[in-house]
């Protein structure tokens, strides 16, 4: 899976009137470095020792394929049919041929990976951002971001299973995409002074550029793959 960590340039710039409530946002952001520090990362760092890189590129096809899903309902919500057909070909193919999404096979034969969520799609129908949020254990959101992600999660084919499946599922899904991120992790605390404030800019104009389809948007990417997430 292409994960990319957006990285802006003004890390310590003064977006208040994004982030009326700083003092309860720091509070929670503190909380989930607690939670990462001394129990995500540990075991990030033990799933990526002992995984061998194909399994793990397999698991991150796995879910990614299953995000499809999502995505696919809110090409539709946004009026993008053309993107629709893309991603629908997209799941079909990788769950077919790709045995489950274990495989990419879509990508291989040139068919684009599209990532849309509900967040984006009331953002295309004209809902305002809102104030910045940080969530317990989920990390940076926004006023319009955090019902969209409950939207998004209640449409996974994940909240089909049953409990202990499901439980399996998504802390399987968490501990990838924590290891994916970890060299990413080290770049993001070597470079920020504040690491809230840097955060807090990466999501917000991450989020812009998304839900403009990358249009009136400035951003500088990581390529965290190229770095190893």
């Amino acid at each position: 899976m292409f994960i990319v960590l957006l990285l802006t340039g003004c890390s310590t710039t003064n977006t208040s009137k994004d982030d009326p409530l700083e003092p309860l946002n720091r509070a929670v952001f503190s909380f989930n470095e607690v939670v990462d520090d001394n129990i995500l990362q540990p075991v990030a760092k033990t799933y990526k020792y002992i995984t061998p890189d194909p399994v793990e590129t397999g698991v991150s096809n796995f879910f990614g394929n299953l995000g499809e899903v999502s995505t696919i309902a809110n090409d539709v919500l946004q009026l993008k049919f053309g993107q629709a057909g893309n991603d629908i070909l997209r799941f079909s193919i990788n769950t077919t041929l790709g045995v489950l999404g274990i495989f990419d096979v879509a990508s291989s034969i040139g068919l684009k990976k599209n990532k849309e969520d509900f967040g984006q799609t009331l953002g295309y129908w004209g809902m305002p951002q809102g104030p910045y949020l940080v969530l317990p254990f989920f990390g940076s959101s926004s006023f319009r971001d955090a019902p969209g992600l409950y939207a998004d999660m209640a449409i996974s084919p994940v909240e089909q299973l049953h409990n202990k499946e499901q439980l399996a599922a998504k802390t399987l899904n968490v501990i990838d995409i924590r290891a994916r991120l970890l060299r990413a992790t080290r770049i993001l605390d070597t470079a920020a002074k504040d690491k809230y404030i840097f955060i807090r800019e990466s999501y917000l104009q991450k989020r812009e550029l998304e839900v403009n389809d990358g249009k009136n948007a400035e951003n500088f990417e990581i390529d965290v793959d190229e770095v190893d997430y």
